[in-house]
């Protein structure tokens, strides 16, 4: 896990050099054992370490393999390496190193571009041929690392996080209407390639990008999920599939051990991260080390769940820290979480996710935890209506937008009033996804785009924010395949995840799994008040903010008077929503 960035010149320009540093030192927290900058050329390409497999000083980066004529740098783990090493050494490739990244630089030699396809794991690098010029950047199949990019006439730049490409100049601040629909409307998911920024992108998960010497894009997408059983599988009932869902589990898990260092577990105590422990504890992980957090409750509502994660650290005898915070702990780190966004995102687990981090870094360097079991296996209170739904983007939009187009006119400044880009979006998700039943045209874009907007771009962020490396075996590709493959009813029954559930019968205690479904609650930032309302009221009406004319005044007001008759249909705050995207932007001084 680490942070990458570079910036290539056409037509004779000058490289930045001192933009990549800037680009590098942003990005410290994100690899804070190494840096490293290579210039060569018209490319300069930078790159912080966190040294988790090969801890040598030969898997240094920016790594250059001359002989080769490539250089790479690489964020992520590729967990199948030494298998893909043996191959390689099979076809007459040496190796000074003795970890992923060089493979990878192998792999890119031997197969090109269509290496890809080769690699499980999570990733997020770029290539540049000495010869040729050529940059080759390329990003996982769920975009559980980070890749964004700023193009103008005569150069191209790109790094891990969208602050680094701030920090490196040039980058105006405008606002991109399409963004800021999406991130009113669509729970502030901002779909690849926007991001808030106009000047921004970032690359879509399962597609690579190639740059040549003359500045010509070409990108290919490699990986598209496909949802039904083979035609081998057309007969398949629970028994087999819940099989085939814990044997590719457990492969997932097993693979996310990879590491020259110990790896922990993040226990919240639902299903997901509990099976994760018991399968680690299965596979005979020797000190196992676990870690939860809770926070106070707020209008009745509890802010943890330590009863069910107490219980499996029990049962599975975990190593196990229970990290307790108060209204001190979540207000005084609130400034700090939001300036660790990649982009603005108004989930609160946010903020328990980057307290979790800044405990866990303390004792491990790399975690597994539970994200993306209910947007695979179908987990959410949308889905069971969607299973007959006649009208499915109504139906979908009712639970999962924040707003309705006309709530977001009343909300924006007029500049930003196009066109309601959040459920065009979506039925043109729907629409090519073809004759699929409505619930996996759910499932599709949750997987596909909400997945790894919110709750994946969350975890790689907060983890990043402490030099934390944590690894998603549910976001294993293979895994997701089996699970788009399973018919939506075994999924979406009884409270949803019904065959992940019956799988895990045979590995965690009952009680984890016929509990009421929770979630990774800090109610603070829901039902806003006191000193949390101060704050919030602070950046909405500060001189900044109104200055910058986002939200009309009348509409501010009003969910500023009563901010807990606002509250989204995912529970989450309006007046928090608006106050993150502000502070967000200040804080990148824009």
């Amino acid at each position: 896990m680490c942070g990458i960035c570079g910036h290539i010149t056409f037509n004779g320009q000058d490289v930045s050099t001192r933009c990549v540093e800037k680009m590098t030192d942003t990005m410290q927290q994100r690899g804070p054992d190494a840096q490293g900058l290579f210039v060569q050329g018209a490319a300069a390409l930078g790159h912080r370490r966190l040294k988790i497999i090969d801890l040598s000083e030969a898997a240094q980066q920016p790594m250059v393999d001359n002989d080769l004529g490539l250089t790479i740098i690489f964020n992520g783990a590729i967990y199948n390496y030494g298998d893909l090493r043996q191959l390689l050494e099979s076809k007459g490739y040496t190796f000074f190193s003795s970890g992923d990244t060089e493979v990878i630089l192998k792999a890119y030699h031997a197969w090109g571009r269509a290496c890809v396809q080769r690699f499980n794991g999570m990733f997020a690098f770029a290539i540049y041929e000495r010869d040729s010029g050529r940059l080759f950047l390329a990003r996982d199949r769920l975009g559980i690392k980070p890749l964004y990019y700023f193009e103008r006439p005569g150069d191209f730049r790109f790094a891990s996080s969208l602050p680094a490409l701030i920090a490196g100049g040039d980058v105006t601040g405008d606002i991109d209407p399409v963004a800021l629909h999406h991130y009113m409307t669509f729970h502030s998911v901002v779909p690849a390639p926007h991001t808030i920024l106009k000047d921004i992108r970032k690359l879509p998960p399962g597609e690579t990008m190639t740059i040549d010497s003359r500045g010509a894009v070409e990108r290919e997408t490699y990986w598209k999920l496909d949802f039904g059983p083979r035609p081998d599988e057309g007969h398949y009932g629970m028994a087999e599939w819940k099989a085939l869902t814990l044997q590719t589990l457990r492969r997932a898990v097993q693979r996310r051990l990879t590491a020259d260092v110990p790896v922990g577990v993040l226990l919240s105590g639902g299903v997901d991260s509990s099976l994760v422990v018991g399968l680690l504890a299965e596979l005979g992980q020797p000190q196992l080390t676990t870690f939860s957090i809770g926070f106070d409750a707020v209008n009745g509502e509890e802010g943890n769940e330590f009863h069910y994660s107490d219980l499996i650290a029990e049962h599975f005898a975990t190593t196990h820290h229970r990290i307790e915070c108060n209204a001190a702990d979540v207000l005084s780190s609130i400034e700090t979480c939001l300036g660790a966004m990649s982009e603005p995102m108004v989930s609160h687990d946010c903020i328990g996710f980057y307290l979790l981090s800044q405990a866990v870094s303390q004792h491990v360097k790399v975690v597994q935890s539970g994200q993306g079991a209910d947007e695979i296996f179908g987990g959410y209170h949308w889905y069971p209506p969607l299973m007959k739904s006649q009208d499915p983007l109504s139906d979908y939009a009712r639970h999962f937008f924040d707003r309705s187009h006309s709530e977001y006119a009343a909300a924006v400044d007029n500049r930003f009033l196009e066109r309601d880009y959040s459920t065009a979006f979506v039925q043109r998700h729907f629409d090519a996804a073809g004759s699929i039943a409505p619930v996996d045209k759910a499932l599709g874009i949750d997987t596909a785009v909400m997945l790894v907007d919110d709750p994946v771009k969350r975890v790689d962020n907060m983890t990043m924010a402490w030099g934390l490396e944590a690894r998603v075996p549910f976001l294993d590709h293979e895994l997701v395949e089996l699970a788009a493959r399973i018919p939506a009813a075994f999924k979406v029954a009884n409270g949803g995840k019904h065959v992940l559930k019956e799988a895990a019968r045979d590995v965690v205690p009952a009680a984890v799994i016929d509990r009421p479904k929770g979630y990774f609650p800090v109610p603070a930032l829901k039902y806003l008040q006191g000193d949390y309302l101060t704050f919030v009221k602070e950046i909405l009406l500060s001189p900044r903010s109104t200055a910058r004319s986002l939200f009309k005044p009348d509409y501010v007001a009003q969910v500023l008077t009563e901010p807990e008759k606002h509250i989204t249909p995912l529970r989450g705050s309006k007046a928090w929503q608006m106050a993150v995207l502000t502070y967000w932007l200040a804080a990148q001084g824009l």
